[in-house]
């Protein structure tokens, strides 16, 4: 026997519509307000982040690292061993960079991740960035923020739906933190955790992401990341220049990609009791390379992206760091080690951009007319475009660190080949060759 239709009086569903509509619209408004305090908890967190690392930076290395120094072997072998054991049986979900595994709160876990795991993440990945390991913050403080987001979510008991939501827009709060850069934070969340464009969160993902630049700038000042020199684009034939450099980039970021690939599962497929000293081998392998010269590959490495700009390095000097980057990010990421890959990209990109506007401004002096630091600042997006696989967000950051727009040209031109060409001979992404190798896909 069929249930009767319910008739509803055509008031009734008039009412019913506007108190549905209403406590809709208050919901969303209420979801915006949390955002603010996302951006504005998340940007404090970030605040204690970078202080932390510069911290134990300066205890552990020293103020100025410098080559032939004992302390640049001791400190990272020491601290990979301590780190080694805080993963293993304190924190087992700090391992790597966080972007996957926010990904995997997103689309598998309904947002939920411990707040054990932003703990975990500040405390070891500001001691591995400390002592050198050839890692960055930026992909910790992503992970930190959507922790911190879940957690007040969960707090304030929200609906699944509603606590799904927050992750990305405390990943954007704590991302736009670390790079000092809403813009590149926002399309970065959208491009590769999202993984879509949503109205619906738009909104609350870039009011996360000011709100917690504006608290940076108070504490720690409004400076960029790099000193930048006057930019511009002279000759349209240069664009052949920027052209090489894109794809060199691509290659580069295909090699980075394949050998964290190939590396990472036959390490983990190792006896667990080696896991306790892998990060302290690729320490030792850092250390070794800053000991005999290279002091500059260890850590996230800003100072030296921004001294790349200024023309304080020969070319084949930064052509060596560029290699010498790789392998030791390599090193410090398959082996569990926790730290991002942000930095290390961009650090990569831009000696790879230098080393090859300064070659060919000393082989081709009449085709290159740009200074040293508009390849620098390109490299940082071709291998932001073919190593995180981001192209909008390669764009945009570039032009928010410099804020000039009169490269935008090269920067499209070069990152749209490192694009293509990474994604022609590494079709998976470096975040999605992660996911399936931890088994979340």
């Amino acid at each position: 026997m069929s249930t009767p239709p319910i008739y509803v009086e055509p008031e009734e569903q008039e009412r019913r519509f506007s108190w549905f509509s209403f406590n809709s619209t208050r919901e969303e408004r209420i979801f915006l307000v949390l955002a603010v305090f996302i951006g504005i908890f998340s940007g404090l967190a970030v605040v204690c982040f970078r202080l932390a690392i510069d911290w134990s930076r300066i205890a552990l290395l020293g103020p100025l690292p410098e080559a032939h120094s004992l302390r640049l072997i001791i400190a990272p072998v020491v601290v990979g061993l301590v780190v080694a054991i805080l993963v293993i049986h304190i924190f087992p979900l700090v391992r790597g960079s966080g972007v996957n595994q926010t990904k995997a709160a997103l689309y598998i876990y309904n947002g939920y991740i411990p707040l054990k795991t932003a703990i975990g993440k500040f405390i070891t990945a500001a001691l591995s960035i400390g002592a050198g390991h050839s890692l960055g913050p930026e992909d910790p403080s992503l992970q930190i923020g959507a922790t911190l987001a879940s957690a007040l979510g969960r707090r304030l008991h929200l609906s699944r739906e509603r606590l799904r939501l927050l992750a990305p827009v405390g990943a954007a709060a704590g991302l736009a933190a670390a790079f000092n850069a809403p813009i590149s934070a926002v399309l970065f969340v959208i491009e590769e955790v999202i993984g879509r464009w949503s109205a619906g969160i738009l909104g609350s993902v870039v009011l996360s992401a000011i709100s917690s630049v504006v608290v940076v700038r108070w504490f720690l000042g409004s400076e960029p990341l790099f000193r930048i020199p006057s930019l511009a684009l002279n000759r349209p034939a240069e664009l052949v220049a920027y052209g090489l450099l894109g794809i060199v980039g691509g290659l580069a970021a295909v090699m980075f990609s394949r050998s964290i690939g190939f590396l990472r599962p036959r390490l983990r497929a190792l006896p667990r009791w080696t896991q306790y000293f892998q990060p302290a081998c690729a320490g030792l392998l850092i250390g070794l390379m800053g000991y005999f010269g290279a002091p500059q590959i260890m850590g996230a490495g800003y100072e030296y992206m921004d001294q790349a700009m200024h023309d304080q390095f020969t070319w084949q000097m930064l052509a060596a760091l560029a290699v010498l980057k790789i392998i030791a990010t390599t090193a410090s990421f398959v082996t569990g080690t926790p730290g991002g890959m942000f930095a290390p990209a961009l650090f990569t990109g831009a000696m790879i951009g230098g080393a090859i506007g300064g070659a060919e401004r000393h082989f081709y002096p009449h085709l290159v007319t740009g200074s040293t630091a508009t390849y620098a600042l390109v490299g940082m997006g071709v291998l932001f475009a073919g190593f995180l696989r981001a192209p909008m967000t390669s764009v945009f950051m570039v032009l928010e660190v410099s804020g000039n727009y009169s490269i935008i040209v090269p920067v499209i031109v070069a990152n749209t080949l490192a694009y293509f060409i990474s994604r022609a001979l590494q079709p998976l992404p470096i975040f999605d060759l992660l996911t399936r190798q931890d088994g979340l896909v």
